[in-house]
């Protein structure tokens, strides 16, 4: 019994009285009818379940599964045991099933016969590559500047683009403004690099935007302007993964953090200014940031400290 109701113990009580004052004085006293209280005479037993209400569910209902529909049921379940509700249905109706799906979907929830659906294959991540010294994969990748930032009326309704690069070793990163999101800027963006960056540059990580790589174009055997360049300078280019950003995952975290602290406190005037805030703002808040991968040092400290040991 899961607990004792306000019905039960009024029925109690006027059981009690009953057989103490009679059934006509303790329908009158409780303002009931004499059937009433007979009923629960002859149901009470001296337990507290039996003064509980009986289920009014009904035993049958006229439009209820037959026999023959619910062997059928069974026997396709045994054959079908992974089918969905709707591929089950269907394949039922073949058979002559007639009945809807809501009513499917009832009977197989109180029979308990809802499909077994097999556990999914676990994903298995691939293990961490660390790179060895700098410059032996740097990850590129371009942020739209968020528009909200642009306060000017020659600025308002213009698109600015954030070029972003961080070398997998160290977390020096380098970053530069541009207006145009094309393979042009990729490859203007990466002369600069080779130029900021101390040590040679041996991969480029990328995703596959059309400013990178033509490979879901029309002219996916055509090389880009980006990938040139990269040949002439022999810098051998990676892109990863189609819809897998977490593989490019230390520049897409950067840009995250970019927006908490940089273009969240942020207004932008003109390309100029934009430019200069977001060159200041590199040199001073993410290359001088301790972080806890690096041991919390700098991504300064450890680039130096690199170069100091060879």
């Amino acid at each position: 019994m899961a607990s004792i109701t306000q019905d039960m113990r009024f029925r109690l009580s006027l059981i009690k009285y009953a057989e103490r004052y009679g059934v006509s004085n303790a329908a009158r006293k409780y303002k009931t009818n004499r059937q009433y209280i007979y009923r629960w005479k002859n149901r009470f037993d001296g337990s507290w379940d039996s003064l509980s209400d009986r289920s009014r569910r009904p035993h049958h209902h006229p439009n209820q599964h037959t026999t023959d529909e619910a062997e059928l049921i069974s026997r396709m379940r045994r054959r079908n045991p992974h089918a969905g509700l709707v591929i089950f249905w269907v394949k039922l109706r073949q058979k002559g099933y007639s009945r809807s799906i809501s009513g499917l979907y009832r009977f197989l929830k109180k029979q308990g016969m809802m499909a077994v659906h097999p556990p999914n294959p676990k994903y298995i991540p691939k293990p961490y590559e660390k790179m060895d010294y700098p410059g032996q994969r740097i990850q590129v990748d371009v942020k739209f500047v968020p528009s909200a930032c642009l306060k000017n009326s020659r600025v308002i309704g213009k698109q600015f683009f954030q070029y972003t690069a961080i070398d997998e070793y160290s977390r020096w990163r380098f970053v530069e403004a541009f207006e145009e999101h094309s393979t042009y800027s990729s490859a203007q963006f990466v002369e600069h690099l080779i130029k900021a960056f101390p040590c040679r540059i041996e991969c480029i990580q990328t995703d596959n935007g059309t400013e990178f790589t033509n490979r879901f174009t029309t002219h996916r055997d055509k090389p880009t302007l980006f990938q040139k360049c990269l040949e002439k300078h022999g810098i051998r280019h990676k892109v990863i993964r189609p819809y897998t950003p977490r593989h490019n995952g230390k520049v897409e975290r950067s840009h995250r953090k970019d927006n908490e602290r940089f273009y969240a406190t942020h207004l932008f005037y003109s390309f100029e200014d934009f430019a200069a805030q977001l060159k200041v703002y590199n040199r001073r808040d993410y290359n001088h940031f301790p972080m806890r991968p690096l041991g919390w040092k700098t991504p300064n400290e450890v680039l130096w400290d690199y170069l100091r040991s060879v």
